[in-house]
């Protein structure tokens, strides 16, 4: 069976379990999925499934592309991801299957894996919590780095030292998040917590092994 599917971040809300507690959750739009390619050891070295989510018109996708949904005999789609299985599973799987959100069952733990929100060209104090300089007594730097260089020796500013750059965007996976909710009818699950992204960026989620 497929452990993964690819799903889109729609927001945070709460709920009430049966015991009146309260639960922080984010809504996760959950497939449908295309399974689109298998990928076999004996072929491709390694195991995995090459999953599409979101159906959008030929005019939306370039020609390589366009041939290789035709291939497969699988809808145009916008996203593709893949999911490694083992042996034993991509037997049970074939090209053109559609995975839904029932593979996921509530109370059960996944790994949700996003990108983080860019925040673009960002400074020291944003990007790294440094706590820049004074803000008075003729103070005329405040928010900068600061020193960054060596004496005479070695002369030079030492690889990896934190400076302003780009921020944000980076792949982050969150393990052991509590499925709280399932439901197929709408793709939608719920789970416990908060997951990398922006609402509506593309999430990918895994059972826990």
């Amino acid at each position: 069976m497929v452990t993964g599917l690819l799903g889109k971040k729609i927001g945070m809300t709460q709920v009430f379990r049966e015991d009146g507690t309260v639960v922080p959750v984010t809504v996760i739009e959950a497939g449908p999925c295309w399974i689109v390619q298998k990928k076999t050891p004996d072929k491709d070295g390694y195991a995995a499934v090459q999953l599409g989510m979101e159906q959008v018109k030929e005019k939306s996708v370039n020609k390589p592309m366009a041939g290789h949904f035709k291939k497969h005999n699988v809808p145009y789609l916008r996203y593709l991801k893949e999911i490694r299985l083992t042996e034993e599973d991509l037997k049970d799987v074939d090209e053109g299957q559609v995975v839904t959100c029932e593979i996921f069952e509530p109370g059960e733990r996944i790994k949700v894996t996003g990108w983080t929100k860019g925040r673009g060209f960002a400074g020291v104090m944003k990007r790294h919590g440094m706590s820049g300089s004074r803000d008075s007594h003729g103070a005329r730097y405040h928010r900068v780095v600061g020193s960054i260089g060596m004496c005479t020796f070695p002369a030079r500013v030492h690889k990896g030292k934190r400076m302003p750059g780009h921020m944000g965007t980076n792949k982050i996976t969150v393990k052991n998040l509590e499925v709280v909710a399932v439901y197929p009818e709408k793709h939608l699950i719920l789970v416990k917590g908060a997951v990398p992204g922006h609402r509506g960026s593309l999430l990918i989620l895994r059972k826990m092994r």
